[in-house]
């Protein structure tokens, strides 16, 4: 059993090591660097939500160059936020995104505290953290997945996850820093990132070589633990893909709740493990591709048969002229489809 001066030497030991190893990304202020903007901070930790760093970087630079301030932000329009959005997933997050934008705006800024911060849409216990040490250096405990890590091989803790989340939160409490709990934050998520990998962790230059009781157990590799998850059941559907003789996309937003809700997308069917019936939007010609969609969401895999018609001049529905159809503002499932489609339809 560590005492306090023990975990206050291991926060110096890691900012340390941060002063010198931090990693350069586009939200962050190096270590010692000023303030943070809690906007950058906010909107940076929205997006890496279930997404990699390699992934939100693009997003992040398109969001603050279109929007470099959370009252611009707040009075987008939603179907170019979600457009913007489009192909980083979680779609849920870009609707929750803009209801927090414009909360934030009207009560002029970022509330500094974790339990105000939290009373915000789309914000939770760990993202509510993260904000008030990272843009309001408060002393916050911060834990994603990066950290779990840390704390399971640090204290050699073998409880999987996720029943293992108490523990390890009360484990990272205690290593948070009164002093820099915002660089601090930064730091033992970087560790995780960079040195204590989910595989091969580079133990031999990690600035917690000594008190990790994992590695000197020899099971830092195998921890965390995690509850074997079930497997994914497969779902199918049919996406039916038109375009009319002048070139214009047959279109479809999708309702504002659910999967991919309030984006762009082709008409189709509901998505189930059985019982599919086909129905198209319009009558027309309607033809079977070969290759299909697979697609994987967080609860079940998609196998999504395509369909393609040249539709006429007057047919009814939402159309969107090819001049203004952009494919990068369909989520990915949808890319995916007019991937496949397109030389159908002489795109």
């Amino acid at each position: 059993m560590r005492d306090e001066s023990a975990y206050s030497q291991m926060a110096a030991e890691l900012l340390a090591w941060y002063d010198r190893h931090a990693r350069v990304l586009p939200w962050r202020v190096p270590p010692d660097g000023g303030k943070a903007d809690p906007y950058r901070v906010w909107l940076s930790e929205v997006m890496l939500q279930q997404t990699t760093v390699a992934a939100v970087k693009e997003y992040f630079h398109r969001f603050t160059t279109r929007w470099p301030n959370v009252e611009a932000l707040a009075a987008a329009d939603d179907a170019d936020v979600m457009a913007e959005w489009a192909g980083l997933g979680y779609y849920a997050r870009a609707r929750n995104l803009l209801k927090c934008a414009r909360a934030v705006a009207a009560q002029g800024g970022f509330p500094k505290t974790r339990a105000k911060l939290q009373e915000l849409p789309g914000i939770g216990p760990y993202t509510s953290a993260a904000i008030a040490a990272i843009a309001f250096d408060r002393p916050e405990t911060v834990l994603d997945g990066n950290v779990e890590r840390v704390m399971a091989r640090i204290f050699d803790d073998h409880t999987p996850l996720p029943a293992a989340k108490p523990v390890l939160t009360d484990y990272a409490a205690r290593l948070t820093p009164v002093q820099r709990p915002g660089d601090y934050a930064q730091a033992v998520m970087d560790l995780g990132a960079t040195i204590c990998t989910p595989r091969n962790p580079a133990c031999g230059i990690c600035p917690w070589r000594g008190p990790c009781a994992a590695r000197a157990s020899g099971t830092a590799p195998s921890l965390p633990r995690k509850t074997p998850k079930a497997a994914k059941p497969i779902r199918f559907g049919i996406a039916y893909i038109g375009r009319r003789s002048d070139g214009a996309w047959l279109l479809e937003r999708r309702p504002p709740k659910g999967l991919l809700g309030g984006t762009l997308g082709w008409p189709g069917t509901v998505w189930a493990e059985s019982g599919l019936v086909e129905t198209p939007p319009l009558p027309a010609n309607w033809r079977a591709l070969e290759e299909e969609v697979r697609h994987t969401f967080t609860h079940f895999h998609l196998r999504l048969s395509l369909r393609v018609a040249l539709l006429p001049i007057d047919a009814p529905g939402h159309f969107v002229p090819d001049a203004q159809f952009n494919p990068r503002d369909l989520p990915t499932l949808m890319r995916k489809a007019h991937a496949l489609a397109a030389s159908e339809l002489g795109a």
